[in-house]
């Protein structure tokens, strides 16, 4: 019996007995922490997979190298996406998202604007980052491409991470200063290059944080937090084609299009859908090219989506 108490006070740690620490990579329900100068192989109680990449929690250790995560502290934001069936936590606590595009390979417009949605209901800055101009034959179509966002007031910022990376440097250093960002893109977007740019030592610290978490090759499909000089940190996410904003109710959907704003409150319903109402001031918009059709079609579509959530 005494054993067993004891075993069980091992289990339970006490409020006082808890080491802050912070979650530098997730795998499954594999996380690595932080915890000082020392990173520890942490996993959640039972099945719970709440925990995401920079949260701030409080461990109980188990043994010299590993924990178990007990609790997390109270977010300043959270990025996720999510399908009909479940969510996926991309990273808490940042303060900016950097939306990596190429030249070539050609990215997708529904990727990026679901992405700004994304970043503008979590309360996230959003930058655009164009690489490969180095391409220039393709240079032109795709500023093109990018000048819807850019009238809607995103940062577009052009570098080439291969042909100039010196510059490439210089022109991310000051953006990432003081903040927590997370870069997303899709495959072949040059991501990877621009983080060892910034990153000398990427490579290394990825194969160590594989090594941790027991993924062996599998070093793309994990995010991972690098921490920086002067509280600045930066986090890599897998590329992903698909972003899906499941969780987001229609009320939220119309608050994260920052196109809609001046035009939400003067449609002849207060409850319209801006859908195919009479009198609607944000369709009028549309007709009038002062919101981009391809913006009104993507969030008819996550109004959709958000219909059929069944989780």
């Amino acid at each position: 019996m005494g054993v067993r108490k004891h075993a069980a006070a091992r289990q339970r740690a006490t409020p006082d007995a808890l080491e802050p620490g912070l979650v530098i990579a997730a795998h499954g329900r594999h996380y690595l922490v932080q915890s000082g100068e020392e990173k520890l192989h942490c996993v959640t109680r039972g099945k719970k997979s709440d925990v995401a990449v920079g949260d701030r929690i409080r461990l109980a250790r188990t043994s010299a190298d590993q924990g178990v995560i007990e609790s997390i502290d109270e977010r300043k934001t959270l990025l996720y996406r999510s399908d009909q069936y479940k969510s996926k936590l991309l990273a808490a606590n940042v303060d900016q998202l950097f939306i990596v595009v190429a030249t070539e390979p050609s990215f997708t417009d529904d990727l990026v604007s679901r992405a700004l949605v994304a970043a503008e209901s979590a309360g996230v800055a959003a930058h655009l980052i164009l690489n490969k101009t180095d391409i220039t034959e393709a240079l032109p179509k795709t500023r093109e491409r990018l000048q819807v966002y850019a009238r809607l007031g995103y940062p577009v910022h052009e570098v080439s991470a291969k042909a100039h990376p010196d510059d490439t440097r210089a022109a991310f250093l000051p953006l990432l200063e003081g903040k927590s960002t997370i870069l997303i893109g899709q495959s072949g977007m040059g991501k990877s290059s621009i983080i060892n740019l910034i990153i000398p030592d990427a490579d290394i610290a990825t194969r160590e944080i594989s090594a941790a978490l027991d993924t062996g090759k599998h070093t793309t499909t994990f995010t991972r937090l690098y921490q920086m000089e002067g509280e600045a940190s930066i986090i890599d996410s897998p590329g992903f084609q698909e972003f899906g904003l499941y969780q987001l109710s229609e009320g939220m959907l119309e608050r994260a299009f920052r196109d809609f704003t001046p035009y939400l409150g003067k449609c002849r319903f207060y409850n319209c859908h801006h859908l195919n109402e009479p009198g609607c001031a944000v369709l009028e918009a549309v007709q009038a090219g002062e919101i981009a059709g391809l913006r009104h079609q993507l969030y008819a579509q996550l109004v959709h989506e958000s219909s059929q959530t069944l989780y």
